[in-house]
Protein backbone atom coordinates (compact mmCIF):
# COMPACT_ATOMS: atom_id res chain seq x y z
CA UNK A 1 0.00 0.00 0.00
CA UNK A 2 1.52 3.29 -0.86
CA UNK A 3 1.83 6.33 1.66
CA UNK A 4 -1.16 7.77 0.83
CA UNK A 5 -3.09 4.77 1.49
CA UNK A 6 -1.50 4.66 4.69
CA UNK A 7 -2.19 8.21 5.90
CA UNK A 8 -5.97 7.95 5.08
CA UNK A 9 -6.56 4.20 6.01
CA UNK A 10 -3.95 3.09 8.49
CA UNK A 11 -6.79 0.45 10.46
CA UNK A 12 -7.31 -1.12 7.33
CA UNK A 13 -3.34 -2.66 6.79
CA UNK A 14 -3.62 -6.62 7.98
CA UNK A 15 -1.66 -7.40 11.10
CA UNK A 16 0.08 -10.69 10.70
CA UNK A 17 -1.29 -12.40 13.53
CA UNK A 18 -5.00 -11.23 12.93
CA UNK A 19 -7.45 -13.46 11.29
CA UNK A 20 -10.76 -11.77 12.13
CA UNK A 21 -11.25 -8.09 11.14
CA UNK A 22 -14.10 -6.02 11.62
CA UNK A 23 -16.61 -5.82 8.53
CA UNK A 24 -18.69 -3.69 6.90
CA UNK A 25 -16.99 -0.33 5.67
CA UNK A 26 -19.44 2.76 6.81
CA UNK A 27 -19.83 5.94 4.62
CA UNK A 28 -16.79 8.21 5.57
CA UNK A 29 -14.47 5.11 4.53
CA UNK A 30 -16.29 4.84 1.51
CA UNK A 31 -15.35 7.96 0.52
CA UNK A 32 -11.85 7.42 1.14
CA UNK A 33 -11.89 4.60 -0.57
CA UNK A 34 -12.87 6.87 -3.61
CA UNK A 35 -10.29 9.34 -3.05
CA UNK A 36 -7.75 6.41 -2.72
CA UNK A 37 -8.99 5.06 -6.58
CA UNK A 38 -10.36 1.95 -5.16
CA UNK A 39 -13.84 3.14 -6.24
CA UNK A 40 -13.94 5.10 -9.28
CA UNK A 41 -16.09 6.37 -12.42
CA UNK A 42 -14.69 8.52 -15.52
CA UNK A 43 -17.63 11.15 -14.45
CA UNK A 44 -16.75 11.12 -11.01
CA UNK A 45 -18.67 10.02 -7.85
CA UNK A 46 -21.58 11.97 -6.65
CA UNK A 47 -21.76 12.67 -2.90
CA UNK A 48 -25.47 11.40 -2.74
CA UNK A 49 -24.83 7.80 -4.23
CA UNK A 50 -22.91 7.54 -0.82
CA UNK A 51 -25.14 5.61 1.51
CA UNK A 52 -24.21 4.74 5.17
CA UNK A 53 -23.02 1.31 4.45
CA UNK A 54 -23.02 1.06 0.55
CA UNK A 55 -22.19 3.04 -2.62
CA UNK A 56 -25.37 3.22 -5.04
CA UNK A 57 -24.14 1.92 -8.72
CA UNK A 58 -25.11 3.59 -11.99
CA UNK A 59 -26.02 2.38 -15.40
CA UNK A 60 -23.85 3.18 -17.97
CA UNK A 61 -25.03 4.39 -21.92
CA UNK A 62 -26.23 1.03 -23.12
CA UNK A 63 -27.61 -2.20 -22.21
CA UNK A 64 -27.08 -6.12 -23.97
CA UNK A 65 -30.07 -7.89 -24.26
CA UNK A 66 -29.36 -11.54 -23.88
CA UNK A 67 -30.65 -14.95 -24.36
CA UNK A 68 -29.73 -16.53 -21.16
CA UNK A 69 -28.29 -15.63 -17.96
CA UNK A 70 -24.68 -16.46 -17.20
CA UNK A 71 -21.92 -16.33 -14.96
CA UNK A 72 -18.36 -15.50 -16.38
CA UNK A 73 -16.08 -18.14 -14.25
CA UNK A 74 -12.38 -17.79 -13.82
CA UNK A 75 -11.95 -18.22 -17.28
CA UNK A 76 -13.76 -15.36 -19.11
CA UNK A 77 -14.94 -11.95 -19.12
CA UNK A 78 -18.50 -10.74 -19.56
CA UNK A 79 -17.88 -9.52 -23.07
CA UNK A 80 -16.41 -12.79 -24.04
CA UNK A 81 -19.34 -14.52 -22.58
CA UNK A 82 -21.76 -12.76 -24.70
CA UNK A 83 -20.69 -13.38 -27.89
CA UNK A 84 -22.56 -16.31 -28.25
CA UNK A 85 -25.76 -14.87 -26.51
CA UNK A 86 -25.87 -11.39 -27.53
CA UNK A 87 -29.64 -10.58 -29.12
CA UNK A 88 -29.20 -6.80 -29.28
CA UNK A 89 -27.54 -3.64 -27.96
CA UNK A 90 -29.97 -0.78 -26.43
CA UNK A 91 -29.00 2.54 -26.12
CA UNK A 92 -29.86 4.03 -22.59
CA UNK A 93 -28.82 7.60 -23.25
CA UNK A 94 -32.35 8.83 -23.41
CA UNK A 95 -34.14 5.82 -21.66
CA UNK A 96 -35.57 2.85 -23.15
CA UNK A 97 -37.79 -0.13 -22.65
CA UNK A 98 -36.61 -3.12 -20.36
CA UNK A 99 -39.32 -5.28 -21.51
CA UNK A 100 -40.46 -7.84 -18.59
CA UNK A 101 -39.19 -11.39 -18.43
CA UNK A 102 -35.93 -10.38 -21.05
CA UNK A 103 -32.23 -10.63 -19.53
CA UNK A 104 -29.94 -7.21 -19.92
CA UNK A 105 -26.29 -7.07 -19.12
CA UNK A 106 -25.69 -3.48 -18.46
CA UNK A 107 -22.28 -2.09 -18.05
CA UNK A 108 -21.95 -0.18 -14.59
CA UNK A 109 -20.14 3.52 -14.86
CA UNK A 110 -18.01 2.13 -11.64
CA UNK A 111 -15.26 0.00 -11.57
CA UNK A 112 -13.21 -0.76 -8.71
CA UNK A 113 -9.05 -1.54 -7.87
CA UNK A 114 -9.73 -3.29 -4.84
CA UNK A 115 -6.62 -3.88 -2.59
CA UNK A 116 -5.89 -7.57 -1.69
CA UNK A 117 -7.80 -6.94 1.69
CA UNK A 118 -10.56 -5.92 0.60
CA UNK A 119 -13.66 -7.40 -1.00
CA UNK A 120 -16.88 -6.43 -1.97
CA UNK A 121 -20.80 -7.89 -2.13
CA UNK A 122 -23.73 -5.99 -3.65
CA UNK A 123 -27.87 -6.15 -3.50
CA UNK A 124 -30.07 -4.48 -5.51
CA UNK A 125 -31.60 -1.28 -4.08
CA UNK A 126 -35.00 -0.95 -1.85
CA UNK A 127 -36.92 0.53 -5.21
CA UNK A 128 -35.69 -2.29 -6.98
CA UNK A 129 -37.12 -5.30 -5.38
CA UNK A 130 -40.20 -3.54 -4.77
CA UNK A 131 -40.83 -3.47 -8.50
CA UNK A 132 -39.92 -7.13 -8.92
CA UNK A 133 -36.75 -6.45 -10.94
CA UNK A 134 -34.46 -9.31 -10.35
CA UNK A 135 -30.83 -7.20 -10.22
CA UNK A 136 -27.79 -9.29 -9.64
CA UNK A 137 -23.83 -7.65 -10.21
CA UNK A 138 -21.61 -9.73 -12.55
CA UNK A 139 -17.10 -9.12 -12.95
CA UNK A 140 -15.36 -10.62 -15.14
CA UNK A 141 -13.80 -13.78 -14.22
CA UNK A 142 -16.87 -14.21 -11.66
CA UNK A 143 -18.02 -17.99 -10.57
CA UNK A 144 -20.94 -15.95 -8.18
CA UNK A 145 -22.99 -13.47 -8.41
CA UNK A 146 -23.32 -10.55 -5.91
CA UNK A 147 -19.60 -10.67 -5.16
CA UNK A 148 -16.38 -9.13 -6.18
CA UNK A 149 -13.60 -10.77 -5.20
CA UNK A 150 -10.55 -9.56 -2.67
CA UNK A 151 -8.11 -7.15 -4.89
CA UNK A 152 -10.50 -7.64 -7.83
CA UNK A 153 -9.58 -4.84 -10.63
CA UNK A 154 -11.93 -4.09 -13.59
CA UNK A 155 -15.54 -3.52 -14.92
CA UNK A 156 -18.76 -4.08 -13.12
CA UNK A 157 -21.94 -5.21 -14.75
CA UNK A 158 -25.00 -5.58 -13.77
CA UNK A 159 -27.63 -8.50 -14.87
CA UNK A 160 -31.53 -7.05 -14.92
CA UNK A 161 -34.46 -9.24 -15.48
CA UNK A 162 -38.32 -6.83 -14.96
CA UNK A 163 -40.19 -9.80 -13.58
CA UNK A 164 -43.61 -8.50 -12.98
CA UNK A 165 -43.22 -4.49 -14.75
CA UNK A 166 -41.61 -3.34 -17.93
CA UNK A 167 -39.42 -0.57 -16.84
CA UNK A 168 -38.25 2.52 -18.12
CA UNK A 169 -34.60 2.61 -17.58
CA UNK A 170 -31.44 5.09 -18.63
CA UNK A 171 -28.14 5.76 -18.37
CA UNK A 172 -27.43 6.90 -14.71
CA UNK A 173 -30.11 4.57 -13.38
CA UNK A 174 -29.01 3.62 -9.88
CA UNK A 175 -30.65 -0.34 -9.19
CA UNK A 176 -28.40 -2.01 -6.92
CA UNK A 177 -25.76 -0.81 -4.33
CA UNK A 178 -22.24 -1.73 -2.97
CA UNK A 179 -20.68 -2.63 0.29
CA UNK A 180 -17.03 -3.22 0.81
CA UNK A 181 -15.94 -5.30 3.10
CA UNK A 182 -12.65 -6.23 5.04
CA UNK A 183 -12.18 -9.60 6.73
CA UNK A 184 -15.11 -11.94 6.78
CA UNK A 185 -16.50 -11.35 10.77
CA UNK A 186 -19.24 -14.46 11.51
CA UNK A 187 -22.67 -13.24 12.80
CA UNK A 188 -23.33 -14.22 16.80
CA UNK A 189 -26.13 -14.78 18.38
CA UNK A 190 -24.96 -14.00 21.52
CA UNK A 191 -23.38 -10.12 20.09
CA UNK A 192 -26.94 -10.22 18.85
CA UNK A 193 -28.89 -10.56 22.02
CA UNK A 194 -26.44 -8.39 24.20
CA UNK A 195 -27.06 -5.56 21.52
CA UNK A 196 -31.11 -6.01 21.91
CA UNK A 197 -30.91 -5.93 25.67
CA UNK A 198 -28.63 -2.82 24.85
CA UNK A 199 -30.22 -0.77 22.03
CA UNK A 200 -33.37 -2.83 21.26
CA UNK A 201 -34.07 -3.91 18.07
CA UNK A 202 -37.57 -5.11 18.27
CA UNK A 203 -40.48 -2.84 18.92
CA UNK A 204 -44.51 -3.70 18.54
CA UNK A 205 -47.32 -1.69 16.59
CA UNK A 206 -47.69 0.53 19.63
CA UNK A 207 -44.17 1.06 20.45
CA UNK A 208 -43.65 -1.07 22.96
CA UNK A 209 -39.68 -2.69 23.47
CA UNK A 210 -40.84 -6.19 22.25
CA UNK A 211 -39.48 -9.70 22.17
CA UNK A 212 -37.23 -10.29 20.10
CA UNK A 213 -36.74 -13.79 18.29
CA UNK A 214 -33.32 -14.60 17.88
CA UNK A 215 -31.78 -17.72 16.19
CA UNK A 216 -29.15 -17.72 13.51
CA UNK A 217 -30.26 -14.21 13.20
CA UNK A 218 -33.17 -11.92 14.54
CA UNK A 219 -37.01 -13.09 12.93
CA UNK A 220 -39.24 -11.22 11.64
CA UNK A 221 -43.30 -12.17 10.94
CA UNK A 222 -46.07 -11.25 9.03
CA UNK A 223 -48.47 -8.55 9.67
CA UNK A 224 -52.08 -9.47 7.96
CA UNK A 225 -54.00 -7.59 10.51
CA UNK A 226 -52.86 -3.75 8.82
CA UNK A 227 -50.58 -1.44 10.28
CA UNK A 228 -51.56 1.58 11.66
CA UNK A 229 -54.91 0.14 11.72
CA UNK A 230 -54.95 -0.28 7.70
CA UNK A 231 -57.63 -2.45 6.35
CA UNK A 232 -55.13 -3.18 3.47
CA UNK A 233 -52.21 -5.75 4.91
CA UNK A 234 -50.68 -5.77 1.24
CA UNK A 235 -50.65 -6.26 -2.34
CA UNK A 236 -50.45 -8.55 -5.19
CA UNK A 237 -48.88 -7.19 -8.56
CA UNK A 238 -51.14 -6.47 -11.90
CA UNK A 239 -50.33 -8.29 -14.77
CA UNK A 240 -50.06 -6.39 -18.26
CA UNK A 241 -49.92 -3.37 -16.73
CA UNK A 242 -48.38 0.18 -18.68
CA UNK A 243 -44.20 0.49 -18.05
CA UNK A 244 -43.12 1.86 -14.99
CA UNK A 245 -40.61 4.49 -15.65
CA UNK A 246 -37.97 4.39 -12.98
CA UNK A 247 -37.36 8.50 -12.97
CA UNK A 248 -40.69 9.07 -11.89
CA UNK A 249 -41.42 9.62 -8.26
CA UNK A 250 -44.92 10.01 -6.45
CA UNK A 251 -45.99 9.55 -10.26
CA UNK A 252 -48.27 6.24 -10.56
CA UNK A 253 -51.79 5.44 -9.70
CA UNK A 254 -51.49 2.61 -7.35
CA UNK A 255 -54.49 0.63 -8.66
CA UNK A 256 -53.16 0.68 -12.48
CA UNK A 257 -50.95 -1.65 -11.08
CA UNK A 258 -51.70 -3.62 -7.99
CA UNK A 259 -54.30 -5.05 -6.40
CA UNK A 260 -55.10 -4.47 -2.48
CA UNK A 261 -55.02 -7.26 -0.15
CA UNK A 262 -57.82 -6.47 2.64
CA UNK A 263 -57.87 -8.10 6.13
CA UNK A 264 -59.88 -10.96 6.58
CA UNK A 265 -61.20 -12.71 9.57
CA UNK A 266 -58.61 -15.09 9.91
CA UNK A 267 -55.77 -12.61 9.04
CA UNK A 268 -54.48 -15.04 6.52
CA UNK A 269 -53.93 -15.06 2.43
CA UNK A 270 -53.01 -17.46 0.14
CA UNK A 271 -49.99 -17.10 -2.18
CA UNK A 272 -50.67 -18.25 -5.35
CA UNK A 273 -47.16 -19.67 -7.54
CA UNK A 274 -45.45 -17.06 -9.11
CA UNK A 275 -47.53 -14.23 -8.19
CA UNK A 276 -45.24 -11.03 -6.86
CA UNK A 277 -46.44 -9.36 -3.31
CA UNK A 278 -45.74 -6.69 -1.15
CA UNK A 279 -46.43 -7.22 2.86
CA UNK A 280 -44.78 -6.21 6.35
CA UNK A 281 -43.64 -7.21 8.83
CA UNK A 282 -45.58 -7.30 12.34
CA UNK A 283 -42.41 -6.02 14.10
CA UNK A 284 -40.75 -2.62 13.92
CA UNK A 285 -37.27 -3.24 13.48
CA UNK A 286 -34.02 -0.91 14.65
CA UNK A 287 -30.14 -1.11 13.02
CA UNK A 288 -28.57 0.95 15.35
CA UNK A 289 -25.29 2.80 13.94
CA UNK A 290 -23.03 -0.10 14.24
CA UNK A 291 -24.38 -2.18 12.29
CA UNK A 292 -25.85 -3.47 9.02
CA UNK A 293 -28.45 -5.63 8.88
CA UNK A 294 -29.68 -8.55 5.49
CA UNK A 295 -32.25 -10.61 4.84
CA UNK A 296 -31.89 -14.97 4.02
CA UNK A 297 -33.82 -14.51 1.31
CA UNK A 298 -34.52 -18.03 0.80
CA UNK A 299 -35.00 -20.63 3.91
CA UNK A 300 -36.69 -23.70 3.34
CA UNK A 301 -37.58 -24.46 6.88
CA UNK A 302 -40.36 -21.84 6.89
CA UNK A 303 -41.74 -22.47 3.14
CA UNK A 304 -41.15 -22.42 -0.47
CA UNK A 305 -41.09 -18.65 -1.15
CA UNK A 306 -38.73 -16.27 -1.11
CA UNK A 307 -38.95 -13.86 0.87
CA UNK A 308 -36.97 -10.14 0.37
CA UNK A 309 -35.19 -9.20 -3.24
CA UNK A 310 -33.79 -5.87 -1.67
CA UNK A 311 -32.29 -7.70 1.72
CA UNK A 312 -30.21 -4.94 2.77
CA UNK A 313 -31.00 -2.64 6.02
CA UNK A 314 -28.44 0.45 6.03
CA UNK A 315 -27.29 1.43 10.16
CA UNK A 316 -29.90 4.03 11.24
CA UNK A 317 -32.89 2.47 9.96
CA UNK A 318 -35.99 2.69 12.34
CA UNK A 319 -33.40 4.27 13.95
CA UNK A 320 -32.12 7.67 12.74
CA UNK A 321 -31.66 11.03 14.21
CA UNK A 322 -35.07 10.98 15.32
CA UNK A 323 -34.88 7.69 17.60
CA UNK A 324 -37.38 6.40 15.97
CA UNK A 325 -39.27 3.18 17.84
CA UNK A 326 -38.53 1.58 14.52
CA UNK A 327 -39.69 0.64 11.13
CA UNK A 328 -41.89 -2.16 9.84
CA UNK A 329 -39.67 -3.94 6.87
CA UNK A 330 -41.34 -4.46 3.98
CA UNK A 331 -41.24 -7.88 2.34
CA UNK A 332 -41.19 -8.62 -1.46
CA UNK A 333 -42.39 -11.92 -1.80
CA UNK A 334 -42.92 -14.69 -4.31
CA UNK A 335 -44.05 -18.15 -3.54
CA UNK A 336 -43.24 -21.33 -5.58
CA UNK A 337 -43.94 -24.57 -7.15
CA UNK A 338 -47.70 -24.79 -5.08
CA UNK A 339 -50.07 -22.27 -3.22
CA UNK A 340 -48.66 -21.74 0.44
CA UNK A 341 -50.85 -20.31 3.34
CA UNK A 342 -49.72 -17.72 5.55
CA UNK A 343 -51.02 -16.39 8.67
CA UNK A 344 -50.80 -13.44 10.91
CA UNK A 345 -47.46 -13.49 13.19
CA UNK A 346 -46.20 -16.15 11.02
CA UNK A 347 -42.70 -16.39 10.82
CA UNK A 348 -41.36 -16.24 7.39
CA UNK A 349 -37.57 -14.91 7.15
CA UNK A 350 -34.22 -13.43 9.50
CA UNK A 351 -31.98 -10.77 9.78
CA UNK A 352 -28.41 -11.21 10.10
CA UNK A 353 -26.93 -8.35 11.91
CA UNK A 354 -23.16 -7.30 9.66
CA UNK A 355 -20.43 -5.29 12.10
CA UNK A 356 -19.30 -2.21 10.57
CA UNK A 357 -16.42 -1.09 10.88
CA UNK A 358 -17.32 1.79 12.43
CA UNK A 359 -20.44 4.38 12.78
CA UNK A 360 -21.13 5.69 9.84
CA UNK A 361 -21.08 9.95 9.97
CA UNK A 362 -24.35 9.38 7.96
CA UNK A 363 -27.39 7.23 9.24
CA UNK A 364 -30.23 6.31 7.22
CA UNK A 365 -33.00 9.04 7.49
CA UNK A 366 -35.13 11.51 6.30
CA UNK A 367 -31.71 14.01 6.45
CA UNK A 368 -30.15 11.80 3.76
CA UNK A 369 -33.32 11.61 1.58
CA UNK A 370 -34.15 7.76 2.37
CA UNK A 371 -37.22 6.88 1.18
CA UNK A 372 -38.37 4.55 3.71
CA UNK A 373 -37.52 5.38 6.86
CA UNK A 374 -40.66 5.81 8.68
CA UNK A 375 -43.15 3.02 6.18
CA UNK A 376 -45.41 1.04 7.16
CA UNK A 377 -47.05 -0.89 4.51
CA UNK A 378 -45.24 1.15 1.40
CA UNK A 379 -44.91 0.84 -2.24
CA UNK A 380 -41.54 2.06 -3.86
CA UNK A 381 -41.23 5.38 -4.50
CA UNK A 382 -42.55 5.42 -7.89
CA UNK A 383 -46.25 5.50 -7.31
CA UNK A 384 -48.78 8.00 -5.05
CA UNK A 385 -48.49 8.28 -1.69
CA UNK A 386 -51.78 8.52 0.25
CA UNK A 387 -53.04 11.82 0.96
CA UNK A 388 -52.90 10.99 5.06
CA UNK A 389 -50.33 9.06 6.64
Amino acid sequence: MDHEALALFPELVPEPDQTHTTGLLPSQKLEECIELGYIRAANGIAPEQIQPSSIDLRLGAFAWRVGASFLPTRDSTVPNKLKDLLIEKIDLTSGAVLTKGNIYIAPLQEEVALPAFLWGKANPKSTTGRLDIFTRLLTDYADEFEYIANGYKGRLYAEIVPRTFSVVAREGTRLNQLRIVKGNPPPSDSKLIALHEKEVLVYSQDEQPHEAIIFKGLWLSLDLRGTHGSEIVGYRAKKGAAPIDLAKINFYDVNDYWHPIHRTSSASVILDPEEFYILASKERVRIPPQYAAEMVPLDPSVGEFRIHYAGFFDPGFGYGSDDLKGTHAVLEVRSHEVPFLVEDGQRVGRLVFEQMLAAPQKLYGRDIGSSYQSQGLALSKQFKRPSVE
